[in-house]
């Protein structure tokens, strides 16, 4: 292979053009201004944020839409720590994505100048790996290994490079991705497929979990298939409603907090579970609504790509290490060819009825009067009306989490959720990247008006960009899941949770150029939605909703009935509370 000549920076450029990266996000700075000086030249956009955070958001939602590695880069020292959060969140729900890191200079490093951050220690526990570049020939190399973690291990790499080896001069050859990493996984033991086949094919109760993995891969059509080969019912995972087709007779909806009752009685009675494409995570597997509905009897079929996940959580009976399309092909192959059971219709119709008493459930939830109005009723509303092509974001609170009841999808990569690491201010920025990955389709952002007030400033870059994201901001002037526990746990004694915002956040989306309508009553939520997916324009809908309608604690599994030992303070034990609650108030 012939080596040509070019300075890093150039190299650098070129390795994104052949793993086909069209945009980096981020913002400007001059440690990275000789690569930034080539985008335009290039063909690369750079998409310019009003806050690091941002950038990582967006580009795990981008990666989560359109599978291809999101990228993002900023200022040495503050510009990249900046972005600490968004990228621990992406590498925790196993998105890939690259951070092309400029440190301080080489001549300067250690001592203490401007700008100056040991960035490779800072991002090491919230990374799948750090690449540095130890010399500007290595440029390119770096950079393609960084690309082949990120793919690899599903999640974050950070790609440091000392601000002075941008420049100089290297000779090198720009391979092609496919000369430097495999992105096939293969279906996993044969054995084990085997196993697994057999086990489904003498399972009385099968329940299927259908996962990020399931996404991921393009598996909705085989798991569709196995499952209607088992008369299966079918439940997503926590915060993955778009694993499976929710319109489809089997599928039961999500596990996790907020989730279906109708998935977790169903899922309780399995006797065989085939987990697809999942970790199947502690906090996505806790007891809800106190059914503790994950079967400890049950004989587990775990599929995940990655051998470290396998068994993690819960004991298995057969682990499949593979991709989670290739495995479930070569099980229906085998259910197929060995077992010729038909539809279980009375299994059909004890679904059907479970699924009903959940949608009678969460429909009479969300149609209780609220001052000024129901949240669940905003949700019960926006899930009417939503199209097969819509995208939602979801963010972390009481009233987002909700939305987890309400949220169904008939195509994957629609649902955007802030997912296990659950941090605030998630839904916009990702809104905004799952806009630039799906240009013609519409996103709406789920928010609170507690994560809307750390994310209301990238107004302007959906502006600047023509991003017609609409945010639907439920306003109940605090942080709902935190009043919420101190209700259950604290007698009412609110502290911190109160966000006094008297003025409307429409005056202040407006004066960022987006078109904003404050909504209050019930009757108008659908034409508000409707005209708002139909105007194409970044908007921000401002849902007036009732601070006492909120869902059970969020983590109620990590809370505890205070004792107090000191006398001062032995008014606030438990023991003396009054039987209150938010409705006294």
């Amino acid at each position: 292979m012939k080596k040509v000549k070019m300075t890093p920076s150039e190299a650098i450029v070129e390795t994104l053009l052949a793993e086909g990266v069209d945009h980096v996000c981020g913002i400007v700075g001059s440690a990275f201004m000789d690569m930034l000086d080539l985008f335009p030249a290039a063909g690369i956009k750079f998409i310019p944020v009003r806050h690091e955070q941002s950038a990582a958001h967006m580009e795990d939602a981008y990666c989560r839409i359109s599978g291809r590695c999101g990228v993002v880069t900023g200022q040495n020292g503050p510009g990249i720590t900046n972005m600490v959060t968004s990228v621990a969140a992406a590498n925790m729900g196993h998105t890939p994505l690259v951070i092309i890191s400029p440190s301080a200079g080489t001549p300067t490093i250690g001592w203490d100048g401007f700008q100056e951050c040991d960035q490779m220690s800072v991002f090491k526990a919230v990374t799948k790996a750090v690449v540095r570049v130890p010399h500007p020939k290595r440029a390119a190399d770096c950079l393609r290994t960084a690309f082949r973690i990120a793919y690899a291990d599903r999640g974050a790499v950070l790609y440091d490079i000392p601000r002075d080896y941008f420049y100089g001069e290297l000779e090198d050859t720009i391979l092609k991705p496919s000369q430097y990493r495999v992105d096939a996984r293969g279906c996993g033991s044969r054995d084990q497929l085997d196993r697994a086949a057999e086990l489904l094919a003498k399972a009385k109760n099968p329940v299927i979990v259908s996962g990020r993995g399931v996404v991921d891969s393009d598996a909705l059509d085989i798991v569709q298939a196995i499952a209607e080969h088992l008369t299966a019912p079918v439940a997503v995972t926590y915060l993955h409603n778009d694993a499976f087709y929710g319109n489809h007779p089997l599928s039961v909806g999500p596990i996790g907090y907020m989730g279906s009752k109708a998935a977790m009685k169903t899922l309780a009675k399995a006797d065989v579970v085939l987990a697809i494409g999942t970790r199947l995570s502690v906090f996505g597997t806790l007891p809800q609504y106190d059914i503790n509905y994950f079967p400890d009897n049950a004989k587990i079929i775990q599929i995940d790509i990655n051998p470290k996940h396998i068994a993690r959580t819960h004991p298995i009976e057969v682990g499949i290490i593979g991709d989670a399309k290739e495995a479930t092909v070569e099980i229906l192959k085998r259910l197929k060819s060995a077992d010729k059971r038909k539809p279980d219709t009375k299994r059909l119709e004890a679904v059907a009825k479970e699924k009903k008493k959940w949608e009678k459930e969460i429909v009479d939830l969300a149609m209780v009067k609220g001052n000024p109005m129901n949240p669940r009723r905003v949700l019960l509303e926006m899930s009417k009306i939503l199209p097969d092509n819509a995208i939602v974001t979801t963010d972390i609170g009481n009233v987002a989490s909700t939305a987890n009841s309400y949220l169904k999808f008939n195509r994957s990569r629609r649902h955007i959720a802030a997912l296990t690491f659950g941090n605030t201010g998630f839904a916009y920025p990702a809104a905004l990247g799952a806009q630039i990955a799906a240009p013609k389709d519409p996103v709406i952002a789920i928010i609170g008006d507690g994560a809307w007030g750390m994310s209301l400033h990238e107004v302007s870059t959906a502006v600047e960009h023509n991003l017609p994201v609409i945010a639907c901001v439920f306003r109940n002037m605090w942080w709902g899941a935190e009043a919420k526990n101190q209700v259950d746990f604290y007698n009412n004694r609110f502290i911190g949770v109160d966000i006094p915002t008297p003025v409307s956040f429409v005056p202040a989306a407006k004066a960022l150029g987006a078109v904003s309508l404050q909504i209050s009553r019930p009757e108008d939520i659908k034409e508000a939605l409707n005209a708002s997916i139909k105007s194409r324009k970044p908007t921000v809908l401002e849902f007036l909703v009732d601070g006492k309608q909120l869902a059970p604690p969020f983590r109620k599994d990590a809370l505890a009935l205070p004792t107090r030992f000191l006398p001062k303070y032995a008014h606030l034990d438990h023991h003396n509370w009054y039987k209150g609650g938010i409705d006294d108030l």
